[in-house]
């Protein structure tokens, strides 16, 4: 089971890596000047490469917490209520990365974007998210 944990654990820090690197990406296309094409083509290509090497990330990361669910009964049970709440944590995760997705597709499209302002407080929520995951998983407050 510690194998199966670790892995988690190394993928779910990887996964997060990507999900907080790839809104400063979109930090700098949003200050990147109408007349600088080949700056935000760069950008471009690194946010797709990223989302994609971060999409990989999370599949593992889910697959090895859903086999420490499943396999070995970690949050099951009474008195895991602490387990409701972080699986909570996780949807609103993979909705931040697809919210990513939309972003970068939107970004792509030549759709107006937002202010570098926004992307800035955008950037702060998957650090709230494991913040939370991690309190809930470490404490189990109930």
């Amino acid at each position: 089971m510690l194998w199966i944990k670790a892995f988690h654990i190394v993928f779910v820090a990887s996964w997060f890596a990507g999900l907080f690197y790839l809104p400063r990406i979109f930090v700098n296309l949003a200050m990147v000047p109408a007349a600088s094409v080949a700056e935000r083509e760069r950008l471009l290509l690194m946010a797709g490469k990223l989302l994609r090497f971060t999409t990989i990330l999370a599949v593992p990361a889910l697959f090895f917490g859903g086999w420490l669910w499943w396999v070995y009964g970690i949050g099951r049970g009474p008195g895991n209520g602490w387990m409701h709440a972080k699986l909570a944590i996780v949807l609103l995760v993979l909705g931040y990365h697809h919210g990513c997705a939309v972003l970068l597709r939107k970004i792509r499209a030549g759709k107006p974007m937002r202010s570098h302002t926004w992307y800035r407080w955008f950037n702060e929520v998957p650090v709230l998210l494991l913040l939370m995951a991690v309190v809930l998983v470490v404490v189990k407050p109930f």
